[in-house]
């Protein structure tokens, strides 16, 4: 009697095959095809995402690093960027219309390419986003909600987004520095912390005065599917929604030491008076020991 090969495979391995195959088809029945990913442009982001970059139609969520407002509104920058690099309308829904048009158009997000949505609630910021991402002529939908959010909520938004194909966002509100709920169960492929951080000097004859420049993010990436988390010290989006490179940070992620969580840094530098002004600065009453005044 022949005697199988030791090579050849076993004989239950072509019916797991097929099983695998047919489980396959089932799962992605009634999807829209593979759009590719959507890379960000910055090397060091994109080599850490599966396929180069942020996956299309899937949902992902980005959140402040702290309760302080300019996390949020670098929170809301950096997905106003991912939305620019698509192309095609962003449906963006809230509960109270509080976004500022113009700073939105400067992370190359221009207001002809945007529809509102003030939902009032966040049952019915969800139930819009539902109801947008089954818009195939949608490139996107971001939504703003506060609070807790169920695993089931987020699920929904993901198949929706599978189905036609666009990028979603959830853009997480939170009052709180460290909120339990962002740490909560989610469908999102991938979860972002945006903090921001003190610009870079602009002069090169006051490298010591900070702020004036091009803003500076801290891009952590928490979890991502098949991708591998990190921390990036990048700076902000700009007309064109691309990220830019920190030259100080060019081969290296952020490190904890690199700039702390919650409100922005402040630097410390020594104030020079410009000569116009220095004759006043001097000019003013200065104390004497034992509070004393010269006769």
């Amino acid at each position: 009697m022949p005697q199988p090969s030791p090579l050849a495979p076993p004989p239950w391995t072509t019916a797991l095959d097929a099983l695998r195959a047919r489980i396959a088809r089932v799962e992605t029945a009634g999807r829209a095809p593979c759009h590719g990913p959507h890379p960000f442009g910055h090397a060091a982001i994109d080599a850490a995402l599966p396929g180069g970059g942020l996956a299309r139609g899937a949902l992902h969520e980005a959140a402040g690093r702290g309760a302080a407002l300019e996390h949020g509104t670098a929170a809301a920058l950096f997905i106003a960027g991912c939305m620019a690099r698509l192309g095609g309308p962003v449906l963006w829904a809230m509960e109270r219309c509080d976004l500022f048009a113009p700073g939105l158009a400067l992370a190359g997000l221009p207001p002809d390419r945007l529809l509102y949505a003030e939902a009032g609630r966040p049952e019915e910021v969800l139930r819009a986003m539902e109801e947008g991402l089954r818009e195939p002529a949608l490139a996107g939908v971001v939504g703003e909600v506060t609070g807790r959010l169920s695993l089931s909520a987020t699920r929904r938004l993901h198949l929706a987004a599978e189905r036609t194909g666009a990028l979603a966002f959830l853009l997480r509100r939170s009052r709180k520095p460290d909120d339990p709920a962002l740490e909560e169960p989610s469908a999102a492929t991938t979860r972002w912390r945006i903090g921001a951080q003190p610009s870079g000097p602009p002069l090169p004859h006051r490298p010591g005065v900070p702020g004036l420049a091009r803003a500076r993010w801290r891009v952590e990436m928490v979890r991502g599917r098949g991708a591998q988390p990190g921390e990036w010290m990048v700076e902000a989006c700009d007309a064109t929604g691309h990220l830019g490179v920190v030259a100080d940070f060019s081969n290296r992620s952020a490190g904890p030491s690199d700039a702390a969580a919650g409100p922005v840094a402040e630097l410390e530098y020594e104030y020079e008076p410009e000569p116009e002004y220095a004759p006043a600065i001097d000019a003013r009453p200065r104390s004497h020991p034992r509070g004393k005044r010269r006769a």
